[in-house]
């Protein structure tokens, strides 16, 4: 019964370190979400804007005058970078929750193997008595 709930306590370890790993995941996505919509944000801002007027870009607390061919590009890079880790991200999300069911099966099993065999036991107790 010992070498069982050792095994119960290693399962419910490892499908903590899982939930971990899965809160990480997602709050990676909610990060990578927020920074796509400010850069599809800013996109269209240089959809907007007409030929002549400026762009300036933070460079610590400076204001720097840049290009909007330039400025475009890099947005467009930026969305295509944090596109594919998104997708990235959803494959990882997708692999864990994979991995948390396959534990949560596991642990159900050895917990149903354990209680059958000490119902059993005890019920050939009692047909003795």
């Amino acid at each position: 019964m010992a070498e069982v709930q050792a095994k119960l306590q290693s399962l419910s370890e490892e499908f903590q370190t899982l939930q971990q790993e899965l809160q990480a995941a997602v709050a990676s996505r909610q990060k990578l979400q927020a920074q796509k919509t400010e850069n599809l944000g800013v996109q269209k801002e240089f959809e907007r804007l007409k030929d002549g007027e400026s762009i300036y870009k933070l460079v610590g607390p400076i204001l720097l005058k840049q290009d909007k061919i330039e400025a475009d590009g890099t947005v467009k890079g930026r969305l295509e970078f944090i596109t594919k880790e998104l997708e990235r991200t959803e494959g990882q999300i997708k692999e864990v929750q994979q991995k948390i069911e396959q534990k949560k099966t596991e642990i159900i099993q050895i917990q149903s193997a354990a209680q059958a065999s000490a119902g059993g036991g005890q019920g050939q107790v009692a047909a003795q008595g």
